[in-house]
């Protein structure tokens, strides 16, 4: 078993990406909101630097959608190319950022 985890930067995507997982059989999903780590900084006006990288970042992007998925390792190169045909290019800015990990056990979870 593997452990999926998509941060999510363009959440316009979030349902499309969503559809198309649940067409191809794949399900089980938790999404959390969620915001990285200099956007956070940018809001404290005690990090003066930081703050003076608010113009860098897009206002339309205020937060971000992060989902697990513990999967069968059958299952994970479908999850995987799914995320790529609707996020496509990850190594795009503000696409997304996807990453798997081992899952040595898990209960609650139905395949």
């Amino acid at each position: 078993m593997q452990m999926l985890i998509l941060v999510l930067n363009n959440v316009e995507l979030l349902e499309p990406l969503l559809e198309t997982m649940t067409a191809r059989g794949l399900k089980g999903a938790t999404i959390f909101n969620s915001t990285g780590m200099v956007r956070e900084l940018t809001r404290n006006e005690d990090y003066p630097l930081f703050g003076s990288l608010r113009f860098l970042m897009t206002p339309e992007h205020e937060e971000s959608k992060t989902l697990f998925m513990v999967l069968p390792e059958e299952k994970v190169s479908l999850a995987k190319e799914t995320i790529r045909d609707i996020l496509g290019d990850l190594s795009r800015p503000n696409t997304g950022v996807m990453f798997t990990l081992p899952v040595i056990d898990a209960e609650g979870i139905a395949f």
